[in-house]
């Protein structure tokens, strides 16, 4: 644990021989989202890994939440781990819409952003089910957030999603429920990748092309896999992340 923008944030830091890969872990995720990567990844260069604010292990805070406020929570942890240089930040998901929010307002402590079936703005279909979501929870717990069987997290991770707070986990999806971030992905200036998974049932094609064209010199890629990169194909994930780190010069 250490504090970070006012709050206590568990972590797993792997010193490497390069500067840091921060993992930024998908809605109602853990750290340990990334457990099958952490491994190949510090092999390559160190690998730091949380528990987002009000989820996990880390500190319970109530009220609303934004993405703007997780991205300062990762500067403010990297701060009091004396992580100085520029890091390299991937998140799944939501994570990646935390990732792209710190490279966008953190610019000078980025080197690379990579994006993985990233979620930056709700159509008004999706934000009525969202909101519906919300109000399961609420009144059935964090177990009506997967009653229609639309998770497809594998069933080792499942047991993790079940352990979620419901208040940090509603906290997340009203923020994904009012998320735009069309204002902030066209100042993020670091070499970026935003990958789609080819078998995701919630981010199409089109929607992440429409992401990584708001993003200046962006690239992106396709990658056989579900929603859940890094829990169903971790091997596919680190080499793509390691190729791409290795194209930018990443030190």
């Amino acid at each position: 644990m250490d504090r970070a923008n006012g709050l206590q944030l568990r972590y797993d830091f792997t010193k490497g021989r390069r500067a840091p890969i921060v993992l930024i872990h998908e809605m109602g995720g853990t750290l340990e989202s990334w457990d099958d990567v952490v491994l190949p990844l510090s092999e390559f260069a160190s690998v730091l890994r949380y528990d987002q604010r009000g989820v996990g292990l880390s500190e319970k805070v109530p009220g609303p939440v934004t993405v703007e406020q997780l991205a300062d929570d990762l500067a403010s942890l990297l701060e009091a781990l004396s992580i100085k240089e520029p890091v390299a930040v991937v998140g799944n998901a939501v994570g990646a819409s935390v990732a792209a929010a710190f490279a966008a307002l953190h610019a000078d402590r980025v080197a690379a952003l990579v994006m993985l079936a990233p979620a930056t703005i709700m159509s008004v279909e999706r934000r009525e089910a969202a909101l519906r979501r919300i109000e399961a929870i609420e009144r059935h717990g964090v177990r009506a957030a997967f009653a229609d069987g639309s998770s497809d997290v594998p069933a080792r991770f499942a047991t993790l999603r079940l352990a979620t707070d419901p208040m940090g986990l509603c906290a997340m999806w009203r923020m994904l429920a009012d998320l735009d971030m069309t204002g902030l992905l066209p100042r993020i200036a670091c070499p970026t990748l935003v990958a789609h998974a080819t078998r995701d049932s919630s981010r199409s094609e089109q929607d992440i092309a429409r992401v990584a064209g708001m993003i200046p010199g962006a690239r992106m890629t396709a990658i056989n896999t579900t929603h859940y990169m890094a829990m169903e194909t971790p091997r596919l994930v680190c080499r793509t992340v390691i190729s791409f780190l290795e194209e930018c010069g990443f030190q």
